[in-house]
């Protein structure tokens, strides 16, 4: 088959630019949103460019543990056959901080015959880009990432602690949230967190503490190609984990690492533009209530929230993050200018005007958050769904009848995941089918486990 893109001289560029890179990491999104790949020398590029690069259909049949997944359909079913891995135009960068100097570039996987695979991630975003685009109406966004920096060794209790300053050692057990000291005082890690940016092309923009000590939040500039914008994510997260591990810490994206703190989500910023790139979900006039397309819009997200949740909360402890008053949301509710809500309008000027989708914890495959929210505000729009009324600054206690709720627990979001047909051409029948069976292991895997709390609770007691 030939290159599914047009290149140029990317590639060739690229080595002219940095003659002292001697390899390049190839990097796959798997279902899990885990880099997969290899590390290919210098030479090798080109024909990377040229051929692509044979990689096994197993790859994206793997759990979190890096575990075949046979009831995938991607394994021995099919004998484990080669796919054909292709780069992903504009990805090619830098990796800062490697040593001998290493590239990157990220890849998507497509059939021999040059048919898009069906159950790579990207690619079912990419589609549901085109549908939207198709209508007329053009995704544009950018996604949050909320983290903590950890220190790489354990604390005196055995358990995960958060990072000294990189500055100047100091130990810090508050949430100052907003607090500039505490910035200033992982400036030794975040300044070449965005000289990398940099040197990647990423957006990079604002630096926040968040809600805990050790947790931090990182923004993106607006893509109007929300599909870069995922991209932009996935880059920006193997970037921070990278750096922090060569300060001597430990970047942390779980979505819920510590019990009574907040947890780390994945905001999407997203709104629709026109083809002369004015935003469709600006009220006409500049004021007054929510454009109907952008109520429609939230409609759709609301309806198909329940169906999506184990999109947005793939694991076990992502579960532990929906917890009232810690800034995630517990209802598929939304408002204006309220962080109490799964599905927020932000405060400023009509141009601006968007929906940032707060239920995805930080641990999801942004692929597959951005393929479920545009498949969602694509099914409001066509089928005219009304949101309902919006919570009045409640939105942790609503009683509000919703048209769909968040399942209960892990378990009957992979139950409702399972039956919904939404999902289905959301995500595409072949990923859904590796997706559902990559979290039934994990979930088979940690009900085969025995926690500390129940040695804890009843070893003495029952």
């Amino acid at each position: 088959m030939s290159a599914p893109f047009d290149y140029g001289d990317e590639a060739t560029d690229f080595l002219a630019r940095h003659p002292e890179i001697e390899a390049i990491d190839i990097v796959l999104t798997d279902a899990n949103g885990i880099g997969r790949g290899k590390i290919i020398r210098r030479h090798e590029l080109a024909g990377l460019y040229r051929d692509g690069r044979h990689l096994p259909s197993s790859i994206l049949g793997l759990d979190v543990t890096g575990q075949d997944v046979e009831e995938t359909g991607l394994v021995w079913s099919v004998g484990d056959a080669d796919l054909r891995a292709w780069p992903l135009p504009g990805t090619l960068v830098p990796l800062p901080g490697t040593e001998p100097a290493r590239g990157q570039v990220l890849i998507s996987l497509y059939q021999l015959d040059g048919r898009p695979h069906g159950a790579d991630p990207r690619h079912a975003m990419a589609a549901r880009q085109r549908a939207l685009v198709a209508d007329g109406r053009h995704p544009a966004g950018a996604f949050e990432l909320e983290f903590y920096l950890l220190d790489r060794e354990a604390g005196p209790d055995g358990r995960p602690r958060p990072a000294a300053m990189a500055l100047d050692g100091r130990r810090h057990d508050q949430t100052q949230v907003y607090g500039l000291d505490d910035l200033d005082g992982m400036q030794p890690f975040f300044g070449p967190v965005y000289a990398a940016a940099r040197a990647q092309g990423l957006p990079l923009e604002t630096l926040i503490a968040e809600y805990a000590p050790g947790q931090y939040e990182l923004t993106l500039h607006y893509r109007h190609d929300l599909l870069r914008a995922a991209d932009d994510l996935v880059m920006l997260k193997r970037l921070v984990r990278l750096l922090a591990r060569r300060q001597g810490m430990m970047a942390c994206f779980m979505a819920k690492p510590f019990a009574g703190l907040a947890g780390s989500g994945m905001h999407l910023h997203v709104c629709l533009n026109d083809r002369e790139g004015r935003n469709l979900f600006a009220e006409p006039d500049g004021q007054g209530p929510p454009a109907e397309m952008l109520r429609h819009a939230i409609g759709g997200l609301a309806a198909t929230m329940g169906d999506a949740m184990l999109v947005f909360a793939p694991h076990a402890n992502s579960w532990r993050r929906y917890v009232s008053n810690l800034y995630a949301p517990v209802q598929p509710s939304w408002g204006i200018n309220d962080r109490s809500v799964a599905l927020r309008i932000p405060a400023g000027p009509a141009a601006s005007r968007r929906v940032e989708h707060r239920p995805a914890g930080v641990d999801a495959n942004p692929y597959l958050v951005g393929a479920t929210v545009l498949a969602g505000i694509r099914h409001g729009i066509a089928l005219s769904v009304d949101p309902g009324p919006m919570a009045q600054n409640d939105g942790f206690t609503s009683a509000t009848p919703f048209t769909s709720q968040m399942p209960a627990d892990w378990r009957t979001a992979w139950v409702q995941a399972g039956r919904s047909d939404f999902l289905r051409e959301a995500l595409g029948s072949d990923l859904l089918r590796a997706f559902l069976a990559i979290k039934q292991a994990e979930i088979g895997r940690v009900a085969g486990t025995i926690p500390d709390t129940d040695y804890l609770l009843y070893i003495n007691h029952v």
